[in-house]
């Protein structure tokens, strides 16, 4: 199938493209039949050099049979060789990447639950901002409770730690255990 496509040349951060006829198999910047124009897209859109058209011969491969990409229609729609297409729906376009990620898994449900968990964050990490501020007084009355509190209140973390892991272990047999009942 033909079509009509840009091909990229220019060098790093300064492209221009070609506007050539190809099979749809070769490669983008690879082997074409004719080269039909030119597109600058660092120029102004009001500057005639930013695209040069043969509206000739695009209009004598377009009645072959070849058809032009997305964005080569998009130019040609601005010179006037065909209609402008349609602008595409993507409301998705302005959100960043990895948010529509998130969107796509689970539409809008995500969203609440992440502004639910925000204000439950900022809490926590206002407590230890006041836990700090107690334990301050305590050190200028004397240095070396605070290190034996420390010591105390870190085997506690620890066992938060461990706690949740003990759980998703308790778990773990159980769902072992109820697969083996269908089998049996």
């Amino acid at each position: 199938m033909l079509r009509i496509r840009l091909s990229m040349g220019g060098v790093r951060k300064r492209p221009v493209y070609k506007i050539v006829i190809a099979d749809s198999r070769y490669p983008r910047d690879g082997k074409f039949i004719e080269k039909v124009g030119s597109y600058n897209p660092l120029l102004p859109k009001d500057k005639k050099e930013r695209i040069k058209v043969e509206a000739e011969r695009i209009k004598y491969w377009m009645s072959k049979g070849a058809q032009p990409t997305l964005r080569v229609s998009r130019i040609l729609g601005e010179v006037q060789i065909m209609p402008m297409p349609k602008a595409g729906n993507n409301p998705l376009k302005a959100v960043p990447k990895k948010d529509r990620k998130k969107k796509e898994e689970g539409s809008e449900q995500p969203k609440a639950e992440a502004k639910k968990e925000e204000p439950k964050a900022e809490a926590k990490k206002e407590e230890p901002k006041a836990e700090a501020k107690k334990e301050e007084p305590k050190a200028e009355a004397k240095k070396e409770e605070p290190k034996a509190e420390a010591k105390k209140e870190e085997p506690k973390a620890e066992a938060k730690k461990e706690e949740p892991k003990a759980e998703a272990k308790k778990e773990e047999p159980k769902a072992e255990a109820k697969k083996e009942e269908p089998k049996a």
